[in-house]
């Protein structure tokens, strides 16, 4: 089986710089000056998944998504 590779995207017209998702997993998100999410282009690691599929649910907009990145 193979593992999936997932990756987290942002939809820059539904942001509105809550910061949310920053403030849950800031390995993988930083914010800009305005508090709009700077996003690793990494891989999520195993270990990380679980809060990046927090950060995803916590998003008031719902402009951040996990998605399986391209090989």
């Amino acid at each position: 089986m193979t593992k999936r590779r997932l990756m987290l995207v942002v939809d820059p017209i539904a942001c509105a710089g809550h910061g949310i998702c920053a403030e849950l997993l800031p390995e993988q998100i930083a914010t800009d000056p305005w508090g709009y999410p700077l996003v690793s282009p990494d891989e999520i690691p195993t270990g990380r998944l679980d809060r990046a599929r927090r950060a995803v649910d916590r998003c008031p907009r719902q402009a951040i998504h996990l998605v399986e990145r391209a090989r």
